[in-house]
């Protein structure tokens, strides 16, 4: 009797689609740095916009949160498995709170895990396999709503209707353009060059070409 061993091969595939090499911890690792030290910048730099910002209108100032939420998108989008963007934007924070913020340690850490589980719950959703711009503003938008929400609870408890409204509508538009729309253009321009093609995010751009 002849037994078939082909049936099993899509489900081969898929787990190794989906599982990690080395050369993707390395590049997440590298990525998740070098978004800590952009983070350690911003820590500063948003400080005069914010002043700028919040007496035009209070709640204004979510429009500056997307410089913290784009490591996570931009992970997931060049490593493309599951858990990327959770831990690029977790390392993120830890490189943020180890050289030391007004934040403090902790909270810290805890808001990098957040925006990071909102930006990994996009990506699930649509199973690891679709990284169209759509999708890279919605984990962007993703990111936001969940590190939004979670600084409505510690950092901006008991606020009004109007201020929670404006944050929330403000923080998500922020990630969506700065997390979603930046870290997709820089993929692409990555992969453009040959930097990825050890990825599939770079074998698909020299697919298109």
């Amino acid at each position: 009797m002849h037994v078939s061993t082909s049936a099993p091969a899509p489900v081969a595939t898929a787990s190794r689609r989906l599982r990690w090499r080395v050369v993707d911890i390395v590049v997440a690792s590298v990525i998740g740095v070098a978004s800590g030290l952009i983070f350690l910048f911003w820590n500063i730099g948003y400080l005069g916009p914010s002043a700028l910002l919040q007496p035009l209108l209070p709640g204004l100032q979510g429009l500056l949160d997307g410089p913290w939420l784009f490591a996570g998108v931009l992970g997931a989008l060049i490593i493309r498995k599951p858990g990327a963007a959770l831990y690029v934007e977790t390392l993120a924070a830890v490189v943020s709170a180890l050289v030391g913020n007004q934040w403090g340690g902790f909270l810290t850490l805890e808001a990098g895990l957040v925006q990071g589980i909102g930006a990994e719950i996009v990506f699930l959703i649509f199973a690891y396999r679709v990284w169209t711009l759509p999708v890279a503003m919605l984990a962007g938008a993703g990111a936001a709503i969940a590190g939004g929400i979670n600084n409505l609870v510690l950092w901006y408890a008991g606020s009004n209707t109007s201020f929670t409204i404006t944050y929330l509508i403000s923080t998500t538009v922020s990630g969506a353009v700065i997390a979603g729309l930046l870290p997709w253009l820089v993929t692409r321009g990555l992969a453009a060059t040959g930097a990825l093609a050890r990825f599939a995010s770079g074998r698909e751009a020299r697919a298109r070409v």
